[in-house]
């Protein structure tokens, strides 16, 4: 950017330099506003046809004598200097408005002859301006170094100037020879003072100037020698910024000081925001590209930064890598030959691997994600079963009557006694307690793309929240894993596992249930409420189930397998994080999570269920009567065999009717939500065909034997 440069702190303009204008050329710009014919000490003259002090016009003189006079002062001219009749006017302000006038009374040739040569002395101007102007520190180093190319250039000029003036004292040079000696720098000088003048009248810095300078050189493709100057000004350029970009592509440092590299270092994000904040935007903008890339390296723009990118993250984590450099590796031109493309592309191609295999051997990355999927995921959940028998009182308390403490400590011993202890990873788990049920939470991710169909109101939430609507848990991730593993990815994996656990609570009240009517067996209850009770169990039990088995084998599973071989085949931490992004979105997606009208109908059902497995107890007690354990002992000294269970009866017929009645109802309701969330599926199958396996696997839950 032009004024990228604008807020760097830059070192004052030497002393020297204001008060001694004559050591560096600044002199040239400094205006003069007295009369050259009324001025007796302006100009020192080698005239020898002229008295000192006298100002004589011009056409005073004959013919010969004014070639004399018009060449003495044209050597003046040509190096920025007034001579006695040919005059330099400045306009105040405006530092590129030179014009030089000659004495009116110059002969005529002589005139045409010194007009001609006029336009070469206003470019030395002009550049020498430029380059004393952009020479002072707040330019920035691209300006610097193009400054440094034409002082070089302009000694040149100055010593063919010196040789012509040598020539002119030997007698041997003539107005025509003078005008055939300079006419061949004139396209060049001309070229030059363009490219100067815009750039002053832009201010441009950095990456700007190269553009300028390489579009000038494309526009001049029919000059072999002006295009020629003008790509050896825009290596001269170019020098500094390649040594920014390549410090930057070898070793991943950004040594900018006057802000002109188009990658700008944000250093207010730290490492640290990605385990802590879920929309951390430290990957994406510690470092990123600015405005104003130079056009040469406009397309590989994107593969610089992450090469530097990928460097910092191993200097992060003290692993001190360095890209191999040669001789062939320096970035010390762009030419026509692209050199300076397959070095870049190494560097890529470098820094990629290196970092991948740092990730992926050092801190085993694939490892941690296979522990994730193992407690988040629920892939081997012989610990949850045992946590869940441990903390069951905990859990069913309210919310802020639940000891975070309590829970961690029965966490860490439900590790310990499963399988889960010769996990290495399995220290890094936590567990947490939400502050809302799972739908709310989606409200504040706003970079999940939430389907909303249908005109249903949405599912009220429930008055009281319980540990078991909440419970979460949680995973310590460290640095630089936390780049693909980061707050926004871990908090989809807790999104998924409450959603699991809340099933997996489901399944076991209902199995509670449905052994609670195993244990009536004996009696003969064709035809009779229990026997209305056991078929809705079954039922239950198989809706949850197939939700169950629908989300592990038909969505987790095979997702996690696409996504484990494509890490396998990655070849950049991009490609990492792309793939895993992915394979949390798919599970998203198609575990019902970012459609809130199906996920309200499967919480409205997984709802009925838990309200029929707390009431089956009443449900069975109301049916049956159970002897007391008199009779029980009297029954047994009878000889009446062994008894696996209390002694039990049905009641009366009468005492049944309130019983079937509730059963009815939950079997209505159920049966009801149940075949209304077929409309829902096949309305969205199209859209998202992953809802075709869903509705095979659900709704045979609905048919009831009877």
């Amino acid at each position: 950017m032009e004024t990228a440069a604008a807020n760097i702190s830059c070192p004052p303009t030497p002393l020297w330099n204001v008060e001694r204008p004559f050591l560096t050329g600044r002199f040239h710009q400094e205006a003069k506003h007295t009369s050259p014919l009324a001025d007796d000490s302006k100009g020192f003259s080698l005239d020898p046809f002229c008295s000192p002090g006298l100002n004589k016009a011009i056409g005073c003189y004959d013919a010969a004598v004014q070639e004399l006079i018009v060449i003495d002062d044209l050597m003046s001219a040509l190096v920025g200097l007034e001579g006695r009749y040919i005059y330099i006017k400045r306009i105040r302000g405006k530092e590129d408005e030179i014009a030089f006038e000659v004495d009116a009374s110059m002969d005529l040739v002589l005139q045409e002859f010194t007009h001609r040569l006029v336009p070469l002395c206003k470019s030395y101007l002009l550049i020498d301006q430029f380059v004393e102007s952009r020479s002072l520190f707040k330019n920035g180093l691209v300006n610097h170094a193009f400054a440094a190319g034409l002082r070089a250039l302009l000694l040149d000029y100055k010593a063919m100037v010196a040789q012509l003036e040598h020539q002119f004292r030997l007698g041997r040079l003539s107005i025509q020879g003078l005008w055939f000696y300079c006419q061949p720098v004139m396209p060049s000088m001309q070229a030059l003072t363009i490219v100067v003048q815009k750039a002053s009248a832009n201010n441009f810095l950095g990456s700007s100037v190269l553009n300028l300078l390489q579009s000038q050189a494309k526009a001049m493709a029919g000059d072999n020698a002006v295009r020629s100057l003008l790509e050896k000004m825009t290596e001269c350029a170019s020098n500094a910024y390649l040594g920014i970009l390549e410090r930057w592509v070898y070793e991943g440092v950004i040594e900018d000081p006057y802000g002109e590299f188009f990658i700008a270092e944000n250093k207010s994000l730290h490492k640290e925001s990605l385990t802590e904040d879920y929309d951390a935007k430290y990957w994406r903008q510690r470092y990123s590209l600015k405005e104003g890339i130079p056009s040469f390296l406009e397309n590989i723009s994107g593969i610089i930064l992450t090469t530097g990118k990928y460097l910092n993250v191993m200097r992060e984590c003290g692993h001190n890598v360095q890209v191999p450099a040669s001789e062939n590796s320096k970035l010390t031109s762009f030419g026509s030959d692209h050199h300076y493309l397959e070095c870049i592309k190494a560097a890529y191609e470098f820094a990629g691997n290196e970092l991948l295999n740092l990730i992926k051997e050092k801190y085993d990355l694939m490892g941690k994600l296979r522990s994730i999927k193992h407690y988040l995921l629920l892939d081997q959940g012989d610990f949850l079963v045992h946590f869940m028998d441990i903390a069951r009182e905990e859990l069913m308390k309210k919310l802020d009557d639940i000891a975070v403490e309590k829970l961690q400590s029965l966490l860490d011993l439900a590790l310990r006694t499963t399988a889960a202890a010769a996990d290495p990873c399995h220290e890094d788990l936590t567990c947490c307690v939400e502050r809302s049920t799972l739908r709310k939470g989606f409200g504040s991710l706003n970079d999940l793309e939430v389907t909303v169909s249908g005109t249903d109101d949405d599912l009220e939430e429930p008055t009281t929240i319980t540990g078991l609507e909440t419970f979460s848990l949680s995973y310590k991730v460290q640095w630089p894993l936390s780049i693909v593993i980061s707050k926004r990815a871990l908090t989809k994996y807790q999104l998924i596992f409450r959603f699991l656990f809340h099933c997996k609570h489901v399944d076991r009240q209902l199995s509670g249930a449905w052994q609670l009517h195993q244990g009536v067996r004996v009696l003969k209850i064709q035809g009779t409420a229990i026997s209305r009770s056991s078929l809705l169990c079954r039922s239950m039990l198989k809706f949850i189930h197939s939700l169950l088995h629908y989300l592990t084998f038909e969505v987790l599973e095979p997702n996690w397998h696409v996504m484990y071989n494509r890490l396998q085949a990655a070849r950049s931490i991009d490609e990492v994080i792309q793939h895993h992004d992915l394979f949390l979105g798919k599970c998203l997606t198609e575990c019902l999570l970012l459609s809130p009208v199906l996920l309200k109908k499967v919480d409205r059902l997984k709802s009925l269920c838990l309200q029929y497995a707390a009431a089956t107890q009443w449900l069975i007690s109301s049916s049956i009567d159970i002897a007391d354990e008199g009779s029980r002992a009297l029954e047994k000294r009878k000889g009446r065999g062994k008894l696996r269970g209390p002694s039990i009866a049905l009641r009366a017929p009468k005492q049944n009717s309130a019983v079937m009645d509730s059963i009815l109802k939950f079997e209505r309701d159920f049966n009801s939500e149940l075949q209304s969330l077929g409309p829902v599926l096949s309305r969205n199958s199209q859209a998202e065909p992953h809802l075709t396996h869903l509705a095979q696997w659900i709704l045979g839950a609905g048919g009831n034997d009877h």
